[in-house]
Parts: C-alpha cells; structure tokens; sequence
C-alpha cells in the first residue's frame, strides 16, 4: 500500500466486531453457550489495496468475511463502509450499499445455481438492483464473461458444462456485475488445480488495476497470500494476532504463531532458512471455550503465565502484534533469554 493509502479513510472498517453462534441442545432447543467464531476483531481496509486474512481452518477468517459484508449478523461491535456505519441497518436501508460490496464465494460448483444459464446468472443482480432493463442485462453479462475470459457464447450454456476454473471466472464476472468497489475474495483458489490458481491470482490483479478494486483475501495458504496481498492479517481463534505489510510479515513475524504459519509454508528464499523452526503444541482450543488471556497460550513454546491470566492487546501501528513476548523486537536471541529467564523466576 502507498503512503497516500495509509493516509487514505478506510474504505471498510470493523471496530471490536464480534460473531457469535449459538450452542442449542435439549428437547426445548434452548441455547448452551456459543461458538466465538469472530471475537473482538478491529480492522481496515483501505482504498485499492488487498488485504490478506490467513490462518488455519476454523479460525474464523470466512465468518469475518460474511459479517462484514452483513451476510451473517454481528453479535457486537460495528462495521463501516465509506465512513457510514452499516452495523444495524435494517434490509431496505442496506440494500444501496449490495452494490458497493461483493464476494466471490469458495466453491465455484456450489456458489452457481445450476438451473439458470450463465447468462441468466449474471443478469440476475442488474435486475435485482434495477441497474438495467432485460435485454440490456444479458448484453452487460456477454461483456463480463469477456472481462473475465469466456467468450459471450458461453452466456447460454449452464454452469454444470464449465470446468472449475472457468466457473470461478463466472463467479468473479458476478461479482464484477454490480460495479462494486470492495470484494470479499473467500478462499477462491482453494478448490483449484495449482495452475489454474495462478491464472486466477493473475485475473483478479489485472481486474484490481483496470476497475480500481479493492479486495479482502481470505485463505489458508500462504503462497496465494504472499503473491496477491498488499498487507496480511493473521487470525487465530477468532483474533487478529498480528498485522502488518506483506514484506515484514513475511521477513520479520513477531507473533510465535505467525512464524509457525511460515515454518509449515516451504520457501525458497535463502534469507528465511535460517530462521528459528516453532512447532505448535497440542491441539487448537475449542471455540465454544476459548482459553483466558492469549488464546495461543496452550499451544506457545514461550508461554508464561501472564500469557494465561492477561489477554494481550493488539498493538504496534503498522506492524501491529498480540503478543506479550513478541519476537526479534530487540533480537531473536534477546527475546528467548528474556522468556527464559522470567521462566525461571516462576
């Protein structure tokens, strides 16, 4: 992101966001607990750039994603979008703001109903929206299939005829059709061969470029993060535990899970190979019961017991971490010795 950028109101931003699901059991359905699958989660994102959401499965990253977007309700916090808080407007008063925001949904054989055409598909959000009239929606659809690399024959053919690829370039083109500025990008490559992964990464960068988009990109993958992101979130049990510029994260993570994200990730850069190998401990907590203070306390070689009892913040500015030992702050060695000697002292 440039310095403009930073300097930029953000386009989305999510202040103490929080989504919950309730546990219900019992003959009367009656609710006994929640699963925090977003906890607590402040985030922007700025104008033109992307940024990166990674971490493993269950994290919360999709979850955050969608009730962002306000396709799950938030259990508290607020959302923005341009400046305007979105957080409880009711359908009718949020229906303007669908056409700002858009996602490209995971799986691209689920997303796409396989009953109506191609064309019919991407039709279906101008009319919903009143931005066209019939005819000119399905000459508006033949032009998004030719932005997204299908030529405007395949309007008439149905989605099961298509192979995985080029039905994510079909739901990317119905993204696009509403002429958003901000796009959800949930795991799109995940469900594609690695070849046709890259040629997507590649379609979305030139459609950033050429219709001045601005993109969330959720994964678990770290390749796919490093190549496309501008900035990278990590998220871990429902929290965001470190955020900063892609080449500093990658470079110099502070946060142990950060850096047990990258060891599990192979690279070929000859600077990282000498990095400090962390393996994770045990097995990821629950997210109906999360642990007190640092959530990745359980699972942290460093862990002492302020980790347990206090809930670190999330601070730093650019390169913002949860962590109160943070890595390489004063140097690798440096940091170790300190977790060792306070170790010792308890």
């Amino acid at each position: 992101m440039t310095e403009r950028g930073r300097e930029a109101t953000p386009l989305l931003r999510a202040d103490n966001l929080s989504a919950y699901y309730p546990i219900r059991r019992g003959v009367w359905n009656r609710t006994a607990g929640f699963i925090r699958a977003v906890d607590g989660v402040t985030l922007e994102v700025y104008p033109g750039e992307t940024l990166g959401l990674v971490g493993e499965s269950g994290c919360g990253k999709s979850t955050l994603g969608r009730t962002l977007l306000r396709f799950e309700e938030p259990h508290a916090g607020r959302i923005y979008f341009e400046g305007d808080e979105v957080t409880a407007l009711q359908e009718r008063r949020l229906r303007p703001y669908r056409t700002k925001f858009q996602m490209i949904f995971q799986d691209p054989y689920a997303s796409l109903n396989p009953r109506m055409t191609v064309g019919e598909l991407l039709a279906e959000p101008l009319l919903a929206h009143r931005l066209a009239g019939k005819g000119e929606a399905l000459l508006q659809a033949q032009r998004l299939l030719e932005l997204v690399g299908l030529p405007r024959a395949s309007a008439g053919r149905y989605p099961h005829q298509f192979s995985g690829g080029q039905r994510q370039r079909i739901g990317i083109a119905r993204a696009l059709a509403v002429k958003p500025k901000l796009i959800v990008c949930d795991e799109p490559v995940s469900a594609l061969d690695v070849s046709v992964q890259a040629q997507i990464l590649h379609l979305l960068q030139d459609l950033q470029r050429e219709l001045n988009l601005t993109y969330l990109f959720i994964a678990h993958g770290l390749g796919a993060v490093h190549y496309i992101s501008t900035r990278v979130a990590v998220m871990y049990l429902g929290k965001i535990v470190e955020i900063a510029d892609k080449r500093t994260l990658f470079a110099s993570p502070k946060h142990p899970y950060t850096r047990m994200l990258l060891n599990a990730n192979p690279v070929a850069d000859p600077r990282l190979r000498g990095r400090v190998i962390l393996v994770p401990e045990g097995d990821v907590p629950s997210a109906s019961n999360p642990p007190p203070g640092c959530r990745f306390h359980t699972r942290c070689p460093f862990a002492l017991p302020r980790c347990a009892a206090e809930a670190p913040a999330l601070t730093g500015g650019a390169h913002a971490v949860a962590c109160h030992y943070p890595l390489g702050g004063a140097g690798e060695e440096e940091t170790h010795a300190l977790v060792r000697r306070e170790t010792a002292a308890h």
